[in-house]
């Protein structure tokens, strides 16, 4: 071994390997490696924040969503339950408006007045149907909160699309509350303006059919004066209206009974003598009765009458006449006979007039009554019951 190839103390001499580099040993860099751990972890952190961000902004919002939603559902079901009290009220108007056109007949409404009522009517048969469909028309619920953000993002969406409904159904209640209310106005007019007119038309109606009898005549005035001052429709308002019709057409029937008594050779005299004594004592209502005897009396030339009163406001009276009063007619005979009984009948207008507590007294006052009108033939009273003194003459003529 050479001198040159003795190792040095303490080591070892490789020679070096042909064709082959030995490479220098790495240098770690421990400071950029702690970089990247840092960089990594504020990622790490960075997308948590943004997570815990989104998270609580969809929250935020979805708790916002339910209050808006929530107060939208509570004032729009505050309006339903007026809308329904609305259409209760509009249904008590309706229902009396119904029984009014129901009951017309034709009789003493005018066309005008009914056709309104109707057409009123009807137009609030419609209302009340689009009202009532808003009622009935659930309001939706917001249901459990979602926990997640991509739930809560898609469940606030559909809150603010169900409040955005709920709204629009807010203000479509709000104006059928409006339009009850309008339809209710309109319908009481209409049928307010229908019962009046046939109230007025009562006078007129009762005229053209004085043969009716009293107690028919008597619940048309009635029933008429009830809704000449009637200022809404309500039950009693409907049940006024209703007797009335049943009054007149109560009228019909009775003067057609009456009318049918007066048939035969007589009709005419009989006819003609009611009429004359309702024109004696305009105002008192009277019935009239035909028939072969009256008190006993008929016979031959005899003639017999009574009279029967009742006091009240107004008073009426019916009078019985016999068929030999209409045979004799238009003589002074019958009609002082009947000035006579008619004397009984007004004395429902004059009762403080005189003495009503006998007999005798009262039919002395009947025979100065007729006196007084210038009826003196004996069949005014004074051949069945004697001349009456002049002072009770000159106090009857005080009655007319």
């Amino acid at each position: 071994m050479a001198a040159s190839q003795i190792p040095s103390p303490g080591g070892h001499h490789l020679e070096p390997t042909f064709g082959s580099v030995v490479a220098p040993a790495p240098h770690r860099r421990a400071g950029r490696s702690r970089v990247g751990i840092v960089l990594v972890s504020l990622g790490v952190i960075a997308v948590a924040v943004a997570c815990v961000g989104i998270q609580w902004g969809a929250n935020l919002s979805y708790d916002e969503a339910v209050v808006a939603f929530d107060e939208t559902v509570e004032q729009t079901r505050a309006s339903q339950t007026q809308l329904e009290a609305g259409l209760a009220e509009l249904t008590t108007t309706t229902d009396a408006a119904s029984r009014i056109a129901a009951a017309d007949d034709g009789a003493l409404t005018d066309a005008e007045s009914s056709a309104a009522l109707t057409g009123a009517l009807d137009e609030a048969s419609a209302t009340a149907a689009e009202a009532s469909a808003l009622i009935d028309k659930n309001l939706p619920l917001a249901g459990e909160k979602p926990v997640w953000a991509w739930e809560l993002f898609g469940a606030t969406a559909v809150l603010n699309a169900d409040r955005t409904a709920v709204a629009s159904q807010h203000a479509a209640i709000d104006s059928s509350r409006t339009e009850l209310a309008d339809a209710s106005e309109t319908v009481d007019d209409a049928g307010t303006a229908a019962v009046r007119s046939a109230a007025d038309a009562a006078q007129a109606y009762e005229a053209a059919h004085v043969s009716a009898r009293n107690v028919d005549i008597l619940s048309l005035r009635d029933a008429a004066a009830r809704l000449a001052v009637s200022d809404e429709l309500d039950t009693t308002v409907a049940d006024d209206y209703a007797e009335l019709e049943s009054a007149a057409a109560a009228m019909l029937v009775s003067e057609q009974a009456e009318l049918a008594e007066k048939q035969g050779p007589f009709r005419d005299a009989r006819v003609q003598a009611e009429a004359f004594a309702r024109g004696l004592a305009p105002g008192v209502l009277l019935d009239f009765d035909w028939s072969a005897h009256v008190n006993g009396f008929g016979d031959g030339d005899s003639m017999g009458g009574l009279a029967t009163w009742w006091h009240g406001d107004p008073g009426y009276a019916t009078i019985e006449l016999s068929d030999s009063v209409a045979a004799y007619w238009p003589g002074d005979r019958s009609r002082a006979l009947i000035a006579h009984e008619v004397g009984h009948a007004i004395s429902v207008k004059c009762r403080d007039m005189y003495d009503d507590s006998t007999q005798e007294s009262i039919e002395a006052w009947a025979t100065a009554w007729a006196i007084s009108m210038g009826y003196t033939d004996a069949a005014n009273g004074t051949s069945a019951y004697g001349a009456p003194p002049q002072s009770l003459i000159d106090a009857a003529a005080g009655c007319r």
